[in-house]
Order: C-alpha cells, then sequence, then structure tokens
C-alpha cells in the first residue's frame, strides 16, 4: 500500500494501494472547501473542492458546469457538479455530508442546510447562466456520489452526456471545476487540468497528472467533472472527482498530484431514471383515462429492466413508459415514447389490457372499442402496435361490459385470460385469448347487484397461488383481493381496505412488477385528483407503503 498525507482531516482509503507503487498505508484528503461562520473573511478550514490546478477554462468550454455552495450546519462549503438535466446536477455526496473526512453518505430528501447551484456561468462576477436552490438529493449507495435536484429547471444550458467506456490505465481525462488554484483561494473562473488515468476499480479510478503538466485537483474540487473527449461526439462525462494529495494547490505543502474520482461510465441507466422522475411527474395524470402494465421494451420477470406502463389518455393519446433499471421505488421509469397521438382512433378505445399471446418476452395487448369490437395486438413496443387481430366485430353485446382485465387464471396456462364484470354485474372468464379469442366463456357470477359496484379490477399476484389474484375497488372505496382465482369460480376475498376508505377515490388501477421485479404485486393508483401513487408489495395482509409519484 502507499500513503496519502492528510491536510486536516483524512479518510482511510480501502484500495488507494492502487493509487501508486511506494509500500506504505494511504490515506486520501477530501476536496470539499468549508469556511465556518466565524471564517468568513477568507480562512478556509476542512476539507473541500474548488478547481483544478490548471489552465483557466475558456469562455463557454465548460457550460454544463455547477458550482455549488452548500450550508451544513456553522460550515459553508464550495464544490462543483456538472448539468446531467435541466433540472438534476451530478456531484459527489461527499459534499453533503456532515463530514466529508469521515465518509460521504448522506440520506435520500431535502439536504440539511441551504445549497445553491450556479450553472453556465463562466465568470462568476457576471450574471450569465442561473442560480438554482437544491431541493433535493438522491445518493449512490455504493458510491461517492448524488443527484441534486434544482428548485427549477435551467434553459438554455447544454447538459453533459454519461460516457459508457469503461476506462482504462493510460487514458487522457480532463478535470474542470471552480476549485482552490495555486494561487487563488476562490477564483471566479473554472480551471481545467489534464490527467492520466492510473488504475480503474470497480466504481473508482485512481489518476495522476499527465506527465508535463503541473494539473491537481484541489479544495473545492469535490464533484468535479473528469471528461473523457470523443472523435466527433464532443466530451462525456467519465468520473467525479473525490480526494486528492492536492500536490500544487494553495496552501498545501504536498506535491504529489494523485487524485480519486468515482467511476460513472456503468450508471447511465441509474442517472436516467433520476433524471427522468421529474419529466414523469409533469404529465397530465388526471387525465390518465386507462393504465395497464406489461413487458414492452425488453425487459422481463427476474431481469433487469421492470415493467413497463401504457396508459391511454382522455383525448386518445397513448404513451408507452419504460421501466426503470433499478429497484428504486419512487422511481419506477426511465422513459417515454408516444404510441398513438391526440385526436386520432385510439380515444374511440374504452379499455385496454396487457396479455401475452406468445409465451416470448414481449407483451401485448387486448383493447375493447366504443362500438363493442374487441381487438388483439400481439406484441407492443416502442415503434408501436403490431399483430393486429379481431377477436369480436362491433357489436352490442361487448358495449355492456363494464370492466375488463387480464391475467394468468389457467393453471400452467399463459397470462392471457380475460375477466369482464358485465353491466348487470355478470362476472366471465374467457381462457386462452390466444387460441380461443373470446368464444370460450366460463360465468364466475350470474347477474346479481354486487358486482355492478366493481368500479375498478386489476390482475395480479399478490397471495402466492398458482393463478393470478383479482383486486377489486368498490364503488364505496372497500378494496378486495380474490386469491388464485381460475375457472372454478370467485374464491373467498380478503379485505385489504374499509368501505368508505379513501380507494373511493381511486380513479385508475393498474398492478405491475415496478419494483422487485419479480411479480405484479405493485399497485398504482390514479387519483381523482390527479395524483398518481405506487404501493409496493401489496398481498394478503394490506397495503403498505405510498410513494407519491405525481402530486
Amino acid at each position: 500500500m502507499r500513503q496519502f498525507a492528510p491536510l486536516t482531516a483524512s479518510i482511510f482509503l480501502k484500495d488507494a494501494h492502487m493509487l501508486g507503487r511506494r509500500p506504505r498505508a494511504a490515506w486520501l484528503t477530501a476536496l470539499v472547501t468549508t469556511t465556518t461562520a466565524t471564517a468568513m473573511a477568507g480562512l478556509f478550514t476542512g476539507t473541500a473542492a474548488h478547481a483544478v490546478v490548471g489552465d483557466p477554462a475558456q469562455d463557454g468550454a465548460y457550460p454544463y458546469l455547477a458550482k455549488l455552495d452548500i450550508t451544513v450546519g456553522d460550515a459553508q462549503r464550495s464544490c462543483t457538479g456538472t448539468l446531467v438535466d435541466d433540472q438534476w446536477v451530478l456531484t459527489a455526496s461527499s459534499c453533503f455530508a456532515d463530514d466529508p473526512q469521515q465518509g460521504s453518505t448522506v440520506p435520500a430528501g431535502a439536504p440539511k442546510g441551504k445549497a445553491t447551484a450556479t450553472v453556465g456561468r463562466a465568470d462568476l462576477s457576471s450574471s450569465t447562466g442561473a442560480v438554482a436552490d437544491i431541493t433535493q438529493l438522491v445518493p449512490r449507495p455504493d458510491r461517492d456520489l448524488v443527484m441534486a435536484r434544482l428548485a427549477k429547471p435551467v434553459t438554455g444550458i447544454p447538459i453533459l452526456p454519461i460516457t459508457s467506456t469503461a476506462p482504462a490505465t493510460g487514458d487522457d481525462l480532463t478535470a474542470a471545476g471552480y476549485g482552490r488554484t495555486k494561487d487563488e483561494w476562490v477564483p471566479n473562473h473554472p480551471h481545467t487540468g489534464a490527467f492520466t488515468v492510473d488504475t480503474p476499480q470497480h466504481t473508482t479510478l485512481a489518476v495522476n497528472a499527465k506527465p508535463g503538466t503541473q494539473a491537481a485537483l484541489c479544495k473545492g474540487d469535490t464533484g468535479a467533472p473528469l471528461l473523457r473527449q470523443t472523435s466527433g461526439a464532443g466530451a462525456e462525462l467519465a468520473a467525479v472527482a473525490t480526494r486528492s494529495w492536492q500536490g500544487g494547490c494553495l496552501d498545501s505543502q504536498q506535491t504529489r498530484t494523485a487524485a480519486l474520482a468515482t467511476r460513472v461510465d456503468d450508471l447511465a441507466a441509474w442517472i436516467q431514471q433520476i433524471r427522468y422522475s421529474s419529466t414523469f411527474a409533469k404529465a397530465p395524470w388526471k387525465y390518465a383515462q386507462q393504465m395497464t402494465a406489461g413487458y414492452y421494451t425488453g425487459g422481463s420477470a427476474g431481469g433487469t429492466r421492470h415493467m413497463d406502463l401504457i396508459v391511454q389518455w382522455t383525448d386518445g393519446e397513448v404513451t408507452l413508459y419504460q421501466g426503470a433499471d433499478g429497484n428504486d421505488p419512487a422511481r419506477p421509469f426511465a422513459a417515454e415514447y408516444q404510441l398513438a397521438p391526440r385526436k386520432g382512433a385510439w380515444a374511440k378505445a374504452v379499455s385496454i389490457d396487457s396479455a401475452n399471446f406468445t409465451g416470448g418476452t414481449t407483451d401485448g395487448l387486448v383493447v375493447r372499442w366504443d362500438d363493442g369490437k374487441i381487438t388483439q395486438y400481439t406484441t407492443v413496443d416502442a415503434k408501436g402496435f403490431h399483430g393486429e387481430k379481431q377477436l369480436a366485430a362491433p357489436n352490442t353485446t361487448w358495449k355492456d361490459a363494464r370492466q375488463m382485465t387480464v391475467g394468468r387464471f389457467t393453471p400452467g396456462g399463459r397470462r392471457d385470460d380475460l375477466i369482464v364484470v358485465w353491466k348487470d354485474g355478470e362476472t366471465s372468464l374467457y381462457t386462452d385469448l390466444a387460441t380461443n379469442g373470446v368464444k370460450r366463456e366460463t360465468q364466475l357470477a350470474k347477474p346479481n347487484t354486487t358486482w355492478t359496484y366493481a368500479d375498478q379490477i386489476t390482475a395480479g399476484e399478490f397471495t402466492g397461488k398458482e393463478t393470478a389474484d383479482l383486486l377489486v375497488r368498490w364503488k364505496d372505496g372497500e378494496t378486495t383481493i380474490y386469491p388464485g382465482l381460475n375457472a372454478k369460480g370467485i374464491p373467498k376475498e380478503v379485505r385489504i381496505e374499509q368501505a368508505k376508505s379513501a380507494w373511493a377515490n381511486a380513479t385508475v388501477v393498474a398492478a405491475g412488477a415496478f419494483t422487485t421485479n419479480t411479480v405484479s404485486n405493485d399497485v398504482l393508483v390514479r387519483w381523482n385528483t390527479g395524483r398518481l401513487s405506487l404501493y409496493p408489495a401489496v398481498d394478503a395482509t394490506g397495503i403498505h407503503d405510498q410513494i407519491t409519484l405525481a402530486p
């Protein structure tokens, strides 16, 4: 192992022996610039990041750079970050930690103190760019990394793309930051430095000043981007600066310039999942008329990508929301695709339900139209609807269908069994749509008054039975599960919400595998106010945590 001399406080690095070749234990200093309330006149204490010892950045060369000013207790800190979305900055989580020298862990949610980001301002003494408060932190648990949400989107400032190229020893990277330099405590301009990759690890990489340069990462450069230059595509974000020897920095006695950075080349999906959550929440959810979940964009049960969601809006537009590649229940979707435009033919669809007709990995849809026609779309993907097949011509009978849902209600079968609740309360099961269409009906309940009060139904896997369960939201708000429903009849119900509960205001309900992605036991609810909620892991004991996806 080798050792990095501490400045004021230090943190032991488990893989610091990879940062050099001298056989000594390794210690490395954080790059957070800190001032206390009693040191506002220019005395900087603690360990934070400001700027790179190197050349001043040309005006406009790094418009995505963010200067972060953070208050934690009595300490005021400065860091650098990178705009990766018009409302999200990527930086080091240690910038927001109580004591960056003792660890980089920060809780998700609002910062503990006031924090602002200045973006798109090459000269901090000017008024160009934008200044926004940081309102939310989403840390990456396995790294010194955090996504910081801005209170408002910034416009007219380009974002920096994330590289997908893994770093290799000898790669050239450029660092840019607002940190301290060799002769300035708090520079008004960002500086850049040339570095080479020394030793990549699973989540970090060590870098050294490029031979022939005097580049170093200094206090204030925590969170600064390390950029990979590509042929034709410009710069990409390869890593985020965290710790350094700070050789050559003002007030540093060190001569060594090695530094440590957090890799991001394998985090594009995680970053996209977080940045997209803001867009997802802004959709006009009050106008979501139908929702159904399935695998349309390459996911599968137990796989990396989770279930997708198809939404039909009141104006006829149909949107496909791609499931995320992570287990964060607050951000279950990562992208969206328009499947049908507004004011088109899909405005006449009155029911849409996901189904699997092929036994393959891509699901399709069953659609009931306002003229009673029933249509099968064998598969659906981001490009649209495929394999259209008419299961029933326009007719008066199917106009009387009030509620429909599709699940696997046949032991050993596919997820293509259709349950229909009719206007008179009769409830029917149509098994194996792929083979039988809607010609094989089993009556589950004769016409009755009880089932006329079923306002929402959805199929899920809440109880671990051999076949799917049916979840029903009744008119008065009572919500029940019928476990393991099959052609033998409707099983004994399990009540998970009482009558006169808030669920009387649940306007659209859909079950899917949005979190752990093993079974469809997560329930999405669109309320009559337009709020969208996710209830993960619903089971026979009831609903548990409620997560608001859209206010």
